[in-house]
């Protein structure tokens, strides 16, 4: 008997694309990654949609292909942003149904087509299977709901169709199809396991019902030119035939409950149906188009199908009619009345993630192509998550660290385990130096000695005090020199009092030593205080490096206990483990030795809790659910405190076992604790716990001893290195004061000079016009003697009246002016007259620079230092108006200090020796000659 034909969903065509240059671009560009890293997996995943394109559509790797390629579309999508925005690429597909070309850049769209092809080969699938064969049969039955699951999610998922065949409509309607036929696929097998005929009926009736909404979408569809119209008979043909099969097993079934009436009445029904669905088969046409997705002999097998069922329901209405006539008499009602068949649902949508249930899902997809690139929601979302972990991880350290800390500080209170070496008599070995101890001593060596810094700092102190002495000198010369000049002068000398100028540099040094006085109080402190422990400083330093600790610790030891050492244990003392029992008590030996026993078990469970704290922080290290977080990117920000908390999870068994492990230690105290004291209550005890006291407080004696030292060490050097630093800073303050007291001197010495220049010039001019007023009475003489030598020419033997010393100076006097030599401009180089002469006769206090200017200083006349012995070179100096003392806040000078005389007045018509000669030999020597002209 042929199988009842079915419908299959036809494939969308697709164009390729090339998903590897824009991939690359975006990782380079976005990611700042090498993309060439990924080029592998960008040709794997062209390569899974060249092989998609290729998928057949009648077998199960076809199925596995396009879900394969999906699946990475999935994984791309929580990485790669691929729309008209950010990863363009055109994706274009053609309608299952019309052929038209639809192009978008949404992944969506791409996504979309590859679910509606994988539902598509699913119903292929199903429609091809032998459902002759349980196998096949339930293949397809399973092919055809997990099509429908497929629809069901493109309609719940992408709600703007960009084409026909994925329109709601259209796919809802597709959904029905794939419904009704896998109903009829599970109503074929009832029927084939002679189900009972009310079953059937049922499910014949829930699979017209599916039938007839396919009808209606179907109807809609071909309107619209989408459908082809066969689809439409087809269905129509399928409800007809669905519904008269469920009036006749159900008309079967009234007549086995003795309703033969009703019985009637619904076969009259189903045969008016199954004439119906002949009559519409037979007009099926036989030749039909190759987009229509039928077999070619789907005309004739609907002929068929519908004339047998006819055949069995005329047969049956026969047998029913001629029984109720002659037999029941029951009265047929009409087919209004009749009844609606019940209906009973075999079939449902599987979902997408209920497809590949029970099995390997990374064995069809493949594993993630691009599993190394981690997006930045998802790395935030790892360090919220990573919070969480260190929040417990913390809470859990804190837990184990106080139940260390409480039994450390149990058994220190109870003086265990050193308690039972006293009582077993082994006290007598060496007592040892804790950690810290060795920790004080290492820690001393490694640090300079105190004494290899107190040295530098004392040098450095004394340069400095020198210094500010230099610098105290430097102003009160500059002082003495300004008042004795000004003694010379008098009001002539208009330069102001260093007094005035002074006040802010002198107040400068007072501070200065007053900081040193108490910085050397300071140091007098931590001199004593390095003397009172030079002794342990040495001996700790000592011990150090020559590995020594134990041996310092043990003699340090050996002098506190002194004689007391060898009166421990009197003569009389016997051994507590030889001790005899008393009456009824368990012996001294056996309740040390349970004391121990429990002392083992409380270190075995610190070492396990100590264990299990490492294991949970190399669980919680290695970690990463950032894949779980990739795959749960869209919908992470609406349970991610839930996912956290499951996956916080997977920790509880280490947890716990640390909640166990405090219990047991509780436990174990408790009993410590009770036979410890019952041991130290005993009288044969007794007498140990003050040897064992006295021990403890030698030992503190000598630990206290050498802690006060370290510390005291700490304090001292914290100070000497505070000193370091304060010296230092004191220095660089006092050098760049020294530097201002040399510019203040340096001004102050040009100032003078330039004042005692004009002082000299003033001289002169006032010589010259005095000179030129003789001149003129001189002039005026000669001229009468003239006129007397005119009217007395009757006197030849009188020869002019003229005296050497008297008419010479005139003629000497005129000469010398004229021929005196014109003074260079002040503005011209030091070329024309040498810049570094020989001392003058006065100190140099006011003479020009005689050696260059030190380098970064100024290149004029600043150069020199105070007390050193030089001319004064006025072409080095501008135009200089006169002195102009700054005023007493000023304690730094540059340049602008100082500026070149100005122009003479215009009135003046005479000018004198432009330059003084004070402190430059040469220049007087060559003016000698002009002023014997003058005597």
């Amino acid at each position: 008997m042929h199988q009842a034909p079915m419908i299959s969903v036809p494939l969308k065509a697709t164009n390729e694309i090339d998903w590897i240059a824009p991939l690359k671009n975006y990782i380079r560009d976005t990611y700042g990654d090498d993309p060439e890293r990924y080029a592998e997996e960008c040709v794997t995943l062209n390569r899974l949609r060249q092989d998609m394109r290729g998928a057949g559509k009648d077998s199960s790797s076809g199925r596995d292909l396009l879900y394969r390629y999906y699946g990475q579309l999935e994984l791309l999508d929580l990485r790669f942003p691929v729309d008209e925005q950010h990863i363009r690429i055109s994706f274009t597909w053609f309608d299952a149904f019309t052929h038209k070309a639809t192009s978008q850049f949404s992944l969506a769209f791409e996504k979309a087509s590859i679910i509606f092809n994988i539902s598509a080969v699913l119903s292929c699938h199903a429609v091809l299977q032998n459902r002759s064969e349980e196998s096949g049969l339930k293949t397809a039955y399973h092919s055809f709901q997990a099509s429908a699951g497929m629809f069901t999610y493109i309609n719940e998922n992408f709600l703007h169709a960009p084409s026909a065949d994925l329109s709601r409509e259209t796919v809802k309607t597709l959904i029905s199809i794939t419904l009704a036929q896998a109903q009829e696929v599970f109503l074929e097998k009832q029927i084939a396991d002679l189900k009972k005929v009310g079953l059937l009926a049922k499910l014949a009736s829930h699979a017209s019902a599916l039938y007839a909404q396919a009808v209606e979408g179907v109807q809609a569809n071909v309107e619209k030119a989408i459908f082809e119209k066969v689809w439409l008979y087809f269905v129509q043909i399928k409800a007809s035939l669905m519904s008269s099969m469920a009036q006749y097993f159900q008309g079967l079934a009234d007549d086995d409950a003795n309703h033969h009436g009703i019985a009637v009445a619904r076969l009259q029904i189903a045969e008016g149906l199954a004439k119906e669905a002949a009559k519409a088969a037979s007009s099926f046409p036989a030749s039909l188009p190759s987009s229509a997705n039928l077999g070619a002999d789907t005309s004739t097998l609907l002929i068929e199908l519908t004339k047998r069922h006819l055949s069995t329901v005329q047969e049956k209405l026969k047998t029913c009619n001629k029984d109720n006539d002659f037999i029941y008499h029951d009265t047929v009602p009409d087919a209004a009345s009749v009844p609606p068949v019940a209906k009973l649902p075999a079939c449902k949508p599987i979902p997408v993630s209920d497809l590949y249930a029970g099995q390997d899902i990374q064995r069809i997809t493949g594993p993630d192509l691009f599993s190394k690139i981690v997006p930045l929601s998802v790395t935030e979302s790892a360090s919220l998550y990573d919070e969480e972990k260190a929040k417990m991880l913390r809470a859990e350290t804190e837990r184990v660290d106080t139940a260390n800390g409480e039994m450390a500080a149990s058994l220190d209170y109870l003086r265990l385990p050193g308690a039972l070496q006293v009582l077993k008599g082994g006290f007598d070995q060496e007592v040892l130096p804790d950690e810290d101890f060795r920790t004080w001593c290492v820690d001393v060596a490694d640090h300079d000695s105190p004494e290899s810094i107190f040295e530098p700092l004392q040098r450095q102190k004394e340069a400095i005090l020198a210094s500010l002495d230099r610098n105290a000198k430097q102003l009160d010369m500059e002082e003495s020199v300004c008042e004795k000049m000004r003694s010379k002068y008098e009001s002539e000398w208009t330069q102001q009092p260093s007094s005035k100028l002074t006040s802010t540099l002198r107040g400068d040094i007072r501070s200065y030593r007053e900081a040193i006085d108490e910085a050397s109080k300071n140091d007098v402190l931590l001199a004593s205080k390095m003397r009172q422990n030079s002794v342990e400083f040495e001996e700790m330093r000592t011990a150090a490096q020559h590995g020594e600790v134990d041996d310092l610790f043990q003699r340090a030891f050996s002098k506190v206990r002194g004689k007391s050492s060898s009166q421990a244990a009197s003569p009389s003392e016997g051994n507590l483990l030889d001790a005899d029992f008393e009456d009824g008590k368990p012996s001294v030996p056996d309740q040390i030795a349970k004391v121990e026993d429990i002392l083992k078990k409380l270190s075995l469970v610190k070492r396990e809790r100590n264990q299990v704290l490492k294991d949970l922080k190399d669980k919680i290290h290695h970690d990463d659910i950032s894949q779980i977080l990739i795959l749960n990117k869209k919908s992470i920000a609406n349970y991610e405190t839930q996912l956290f908390q499951s996956e916080l999870e997977k920790f509880n068994p280490l947890q716990l076992r640390v909640t166990q492990a405090n219990h047991k230690q509780s436990v174990l105290m408790k009993d410590l604790t009770s036979v410890f004291n019952t041991l130290l209550r005993d009288k044969r005890v007794h007498a140990e716990q003050s040897k064992y006291e006295s021990i403890q407080r030698q030992r503190a004696s000598v630990i206290n001893k050498y802690k006060r030292a370290y510390q005291e060490f700490l304090d001292l050097e914290a100070g000497l290195q505070g000193a370091k630093r304060w010296y230092a800073d004191m220095k660089e303050k006092v050098d760049s004061f020294e530097k201002n007291v040399e510019a203040f001197v340096n001004n102050r010495r040009s100032e003078g000079a330039q004042l005692l220049s004009h002082i000299e010039q003033d001289r002169a001019a006032n010589k010259g016009q005095q000179a030129e007023l003789e001149r003129e009475r001189l002039r005026g003489l000669m001229e009468r003697m003239s006129v007397d030598t005119t009217t007395s020419s009757s006197s030849p033997h009188l020869a002019p009246v003229t005296s050497g010393p008297i008419n010479t100076p005139p003629i000497s006097i005129s000469t010398s002016l004229a021929n005196r030599p014109v003074p260079a401009p002040l503005y011209l180089s030091s070329a024309t007259t040498p810049r570094f002469q020989t001392p003058s006769s006065f100190g140099g206090q006011y003479a020009g620079p005689s050696s260059p200017p030190l380098q970064g200083a100024m290149p004029s006349p600043y150069g020199t230092h105070f007390g050193q012995q030089a001319t004064y070179n006025p072409s080095a100096h501008g135009r200089i108006p006169g002195p102009a003392s700054p005023p007493p806040t000023v304690t730094s000078f540059g340049v602008n200090a100082m500026r070149g005389p100005t122009s003479p007045a215009p009135t003046q018509t005479t000018f004198g020796n432009q330059y003084s000669t004070y402190g430059n030999q040469q220049a007087n020597t060559a003016q000698t000659p002009h002023s014997a002209h003058l005597v």
